[in-house]
């Protein structure tokens, strides 16, 4: 089996599993580089700056609303639960 394919689904929910566990090594991934890139930047700060000023704190905190976003995303309002929903309802509204 290659790196980048899934193995084959018995079921549609084997499907959602496959997407689920791959959303979140996604997202693990976003934040291991996020943690890696923002000590540097701040290493980089400690290191050279001569004033007060915080530049990596721009930078953390913008990324860092895209990284909770992510999270978010992933962990807490999971699409599979969105689609479910929505076609749970569908199906009420058809009745």
């Amino acid at each position: 089996m290659e790196h980048n394919q899934h193995p084959q689904p018995g079921s549609d929910r084997d499907q959602q599993i496959w997407l689920m566990a791959k959303r979140r090594v996604g997202f693990k991934n976003h934040l291991a580089v996020y943690l890696v890139v923002n000590a540097l930047l701040w290493g980089i700060w400690l290191f050279t700056s001569k004033d007060n000023k915080m530049w990596p704190l721009y930078t953390t905190l913008g990324w860092g609303v895209g990284l909770a976003m992510h999270f978010a995303s992933v962990y807490i309002f999971p699409k599979e639960d969105s689609v479910e929903r929505e076609y749970e309802k569908l199906m009420r509204n058809k009745k």
